[in-house]
């Protein structure tokens, strides 16, 4: 029987588009939507009266953090300082070591998996700092980790994050890329072995897709060889580039071309390839200041990029604009990358920063950040089915309490949690029919377990980095805190 959920705001989808309906509601049976409207009489097996509150599709996040938090550590250093947060060049010839466990691993997902869900996210596909890590990910760690989700009940689109080098602060104190080609094979290797392991789960709720690291981090064979494989069989790719000017620079000086150019002559740059980031086009004022072709090229491939607005802000840049790149045709799906995975902060934030861009209010396009969130991930996912709610899709929901007298007043509710609000405050959460989290509470998980042991991961992780660091400076040397802490 179907199960009704009442709101007093739905976002709902109709010709091609999100529109708001008050005092409506939702009905859903089995994995699927019916029903999105008024004054439904249908009988129903369960009501969901959720109330003062939003009720929208499920945020799509791309760029999921499946780790403890690190930006908490890092966005906060100039450059010298922040060569000690990289591997120095004698741990990555002589010392480089997992800083976890097999299991403390697994650990750390099922941490950051329970930040999805309590963050309205619905469908994610994982990002996780390899730094702590001997090398990069394994299958075992990925099967792991699928398995987590699932209990769970989020949608995941996963595989093993790998490469064949590694951003190192080399003896004369230089950025560069130290590489060994072999492990690179084996992690790809790895990938794929993983999207035979999903097909073969048959689960409708884990999805195959190779997540090679930075481009920087890739020798030219495994970034054709990865090409190859997405094109035989037909799986996206997310690839991290077009994202910093080390990144530019080291990829001119090894290749004589662009980090874009060089997605297109390796056969990646297509429908089936997602950029995180994709902040340094040629339009970025630290590159050339102005368009010369970059989003054109974009668009033209079909290729999407994943906008991280507040991790972005927070290592102090931005996308050059939102905006343009839509104007260009570019699909732009969202994605968190850091702690935390709250879409609503990441949403607000970078609607801030298109006016500050613009120089203009106007320039804040709330709407098509939502859309971002919801219709630009489903795109670049192949998926008609996510991202909206209208009879036929698939019934992944969230809703966003905003019956809290600090929520404020409501003239768009949309505005109103945007501005006033986070992705805190989600109530429910519902995953293809499926109820994951209601009232900030999901079924079997003791959430005060998993803040007490993340902190005591986190703080391993934290100490780690004086091995790392080519100077072995203290912890509190390389992450200073903000103000002098006196002794008892």
């Amino acid at each position: 029987m179907p199960i009704k959920a009442t709101a007093r705001y739905v976002l709902g989808h109709n010709n091609g588009q999100h529109v708001l309906l008050e005092d409506a509601c939702v009905v859903y049976s089995g994995d699927t939507i019916e029903y999105v409207g008024h004054n439904y009489t249908g009988p129903v097996d369960e009501e969901l009266n959720l109330g003062d509150a939003l009720l929208m599709p499920g945020l799509i996040d791309l760029d999921a953090l499946t780790d403890i938090d690190h930006l908490i550590l890092d966005s906060w250093a100039g450059p010298e300082q922040a060569k000690g947060h990289q591997w120095s060049e004698d741990y990555f010839r002589n010392r480089r070591a997992d800083v976890f466990t097999a299991e403390e691993r697994q650990q750390i997902r099922k941490y950051a998996l329970i930040q999805l869900v309590l963050h309205g996210v619905t469908t994610y596909m994982p990002i996780a700092s390899e730094v702590h890590s001997e090398w990069a990910e394994s299958f075992e760690e990925l099967v792991g980790m699928a398995e987590s989700s699932r209990r769970l009940g989020l949608r995941g689109y996963l595989g093993p994050a790998y490469r064949s080098g590694v951003n190192v602060v080399l003896e004369n104190g230089e950025r560069s890329v130290m590489f060994e080609v072999d492990r690179g094979r084996e992690g790809l290797a790895d990938a794929l072995r993983f999207i035979d392991h999903a097909t073969e789960l048959n689960d409708p709720l884990i999805s195959g897709v190779l997540l090679p690291c930075r481009i920087e981090t890739l020798d030219i064979e495994l970034l054709k060889a990865t090409a190859a494989a997405s094109e035989e069989r037909d799986v996206l790719v997310r690839l991290h580039s077009l994202q910093g000017l080390v990144e530019r620079e080291l990829i001119r000086e090894r290749h004589g071309v662009t980090p874009l150019e060089l997605l297109d002559q390796v056969g990646m740059l297509n429908e089936r390839l997602l950029i995180p980031h994709a902040t340094y086009t040629d339009r970025n004022p630290a590159v050339f200041g102005e368009d010369r072709g970059d989003l054109a090229r974009l668009a033209d491939s079909g290729a999407s990029i994943i906008h991280c607005p507040l991790t972005s802000m927070r290592y102090g840049s931005t996308l050059d604009s939102f905006n343009a790149y839509k104007a260009a045709g570019i699909n732009i799906s969202l994605g968190t990358d850091s702690f935390p995975p709250d879409l609503v902060r990441g949403i607000d934030a970078g609607v801030q920063l298109a006016k500050i861009l613009a120089g203009s209010n106007d320039a804040g396009d709330l709407a098509g950040y939502f859309d971002a969130a919801t219709l630009g991930g489903a795109r670049a996912l192949r998926r008609t089915d996510l991202g909206r709610l209208e009879p036929g899709a698939q019934a992944d929901m969230v809703a966003f309490s905003l019956g809290d007298i600090r929520d404020g007043v409501h003239e768009d509710p949309l505005r109103t949690l945007t501005l006033n609000g986070t992705a805190r405050q989600a109530v429910l959460s519902v995953v293809a029919g499926r109820t994951i989290m209601a009232d900030g509470f999901i079924e079997g998980v003791d959430l005060d377990y998993w803040r007490a042991k993340a902190q005591e991961l986190f703080t391993r992780m934290r100490n780690a980095y004086t091995l790392r660091d080519a100077l072995n400076r203290p912890s509190d040397e390389l992450f200073p805190p903000v103000y002098a802490r006196l002794e008892r």
